[in-house]
């Protein structure tokens, strides 16, 4: 596989370069991994408070459109792992048909998800905005919009910044592609599996809640 012999002077060979550049990647996800699960613990703390009405705010959620992008996200995390595993100069076209794949099942979840958040308008669930819930569980289900706004948002921002991390992959890849790239890849591959991640766990905890009962 051709690649340059030229590396910045403070790495002592190109896999010590490599190597640096993937640990990076698994620091930048470790801030995240502390971002996200204050967010999830945040969640359990009021969840524990108002179980009902955590409960009762889950049933209000587009159960079909989140199991929907459930598939997407896990379908796409697929492809990115077959373009890390057959990733060679003679394989250039498919891995980046494999990512220009992976980014359009991410543009699919992002336009599924704002579907969702305009039906959840529409049902004046949006706190802050027109929220708008009859009974006495008013309260406890705000807190649980509040969280589900917060939390998804902040996905969909992470999953915009893999889409375009997922294009430029499948850009630079295109064309006499190096283990520079492939390592490049390995770290995008990283991200995207991690935004996956964090999706299944917010899945498991804004939809599931209370549907056995409904």
């Amino acid at each position: 596989m051709p690649e340059s012999f030229a590396f910045a002077p403070q790495y002592a060979s190109i896999p010590h370069r490599d190597h640096t550049a993937e640990l990076g990647m698994w620091v930048f996800i470790a801030t995240e991994v502390l971002l996200f699960g204050g967010l999830i613990l945040t969640y359990f703390v009021y969840r524990h408070a108002f179980p009902e009405d955590f409960a009762e705010g889950s049933r209000r959620t587009e159960i079909v459109i989140g199991t929907a992008n459930t598939a997407v996200l896990l379908t796409s995390s697929f492809l990115v792992a077959w373009a890390v595993e057959i990733f060679s100069p003679d394989t250039a076209r498919i891995v980046t048909w494999l990512l220009v794949g992976a980014a359009c099942l991410g543009l699919a979840f992002i336009v599924l998800k704002g579907i969702e958040y305009s039906k959840e308008y529409d049902e004046h669930l949006v706190p802050g905005v027109d929220f708008q819930f009859a009974g006495s569980r008013a309260s406890g289900v705000q807190l649980f919009f509040i969280f589900y706004f917060i939390a998804t948002a902040i996905h969909a921002l992470h999953m915009l910044i893999g889409i375009c991390l997922l294009i430029t992959l499948a850009t630079i890849c295109r064309t006499a592609p190096t283990t520079r790239h492939q390592t490049a890849l390995r770290s995008g591959a990283l991200y995207w599996h991690f935004v996956d991640a964090i999706w299944i766990f917010l899945f498991a905890l804004i939809y599931l809640p209370g549907r056995s009962s409904s």
